[in-house]
């Protein structure tokens, strides 16, 4: 498709905090909007290719991809509240989410330990689980708390909501969690439900937050969708964050990079707004550029910080809260 030049456009000369222009920002936007409707999404399954289609966009059931209109992302981002908010059971840690407010939060989710106590660089447990929630919790430059590790000592089934539980007993923080299933969404739900007094309670002051990551590119799997839809009939606040990698599921270029990223995080908004207009969001990003020699994410290079700071003013631009990885 051929694009003519553009006459007027206003680019960045060199680096600064903004690294993209207000023409950069609508071509992003533009171009996902393009891959939205004209490329669609990869759906797994059933239940979100419904409720997509219930919404007006356009279903392939046989490949199920689904390709969303224009209008329909855009009314989905105008639906979406600017302002979210994570509480914790202690109420002096209760944390709104809006533009121009930065907080922190630890990373997640470790995979081993280095037991301060014997030197041992080992599987975690849920001991560990707790304990680190216990250091976060007392940390004051943590506003949050995220599920550090993955305890290998419970079954692999339910060990989201092994650990949201040892997470809810160690802080007065907010908790987020690890939930890859509607099933995890509900049992974490009414473990919150008994701690502030009802469902209604904890939509009010949701103590726990969820997320989910697409698969790039363009992919939106069940445990992805599972989440979307049962914390949105929740009316719980939900965090969609993209993992691609440029030069390796996502384009070389910083730009079509951040176009695969978009249309993945929109897309999953897209759902969720569908589901249950209104419901609290949040743009999220762990979006980086593959290091060749090892074939692995390059979380803390400059291509992070570049694409993190890129993410963050796209959600300005849809007026929502960032949850970007740091450097």
């Amino acid at each position: 498709m051929k694009r003519n030049p553009q006459a007027g456009a206003v680019r960045n000369s060199g680096l600064r905090f903004e690294v993209l222009s207000q023409t950069d920002l609508d071509d992003v936007h533009l171009a996902t909007l393009e891959v939205l409707e004209r490329t669609g999404v990869f759906v797994e399954d059933d239940e979100p290719l419904d409720i997509y289609a219930d919404g007006g966009c356009r279903v392939d059931r046989e490949r199920r991809v689904v390709q969303i209109p224009a209008h329909i992302v855009e009314d989905a981002i105008r639906s979406a509240p600017p302002i979210n908010y994570q509480c914790g059971r202690d109420p002096r840690h209760d944390l709104v989410l809006e533009a121009g407010r930065v907080a922190f939060c630890n990373f997640d989710e470790g995979i081993k330990v280095l037991d301060p106590f014997s030197g041992e660089h080992r599987d975690p447990t849920i001991e560990d689980v707790g304990r680190i929630a216990r250091l976060v919790d007392a940390l004051d430059g943590m506003a949050t708390y995220e599920s550090a590790v993955g305890a290998h000592d419970v079954p692999g089934e339910t060990a989201p909501i092994h650990q949201a539980e040892a997470g809810l007993l160690n802080t007065g923080k907010s908790v987020g969690t690890e939930a890859v299933s509607a099933f995890h969404v509900r049992r974490i739900a009414e473990m919150a439900e008994l701690i502030v007094g009802g469902a209604d309670e904890l939509r009010e002051r949701p103590i726990v937050g969820f997320g989910v990551c697409p698969v790039s590119p363009l992919q939106l799997p069940r445990d992805a969708t599972e989440v979307i839809i049962e914390t949105a009939r929740r009316g719980l606040p939900d965090t969609v964050l993209s993992m691609a990698m440029a030069a390796a599921s996502a384009p070389v270029t910083l730009a079509g990079t951040l176009v695969i990223h978009n249309a993945e995080v929109l897309a999953g908004i897209t759902l969720a707004q569908l589901t249950e207009r209104g419901v609290p969001v949040t743009y999220g990003s762990s979006t980086t550029a593959i290091d060749l020699r090892l074939a692995a994410a390059s979380v803390g290079s400059p291509e992070l910080a570049l694409i993190s700071a890129a993410c963050v003013q796209l959600s300005r631009r849809y007026m929502l809260p960032s949850f970007v990885a740091g450097t």
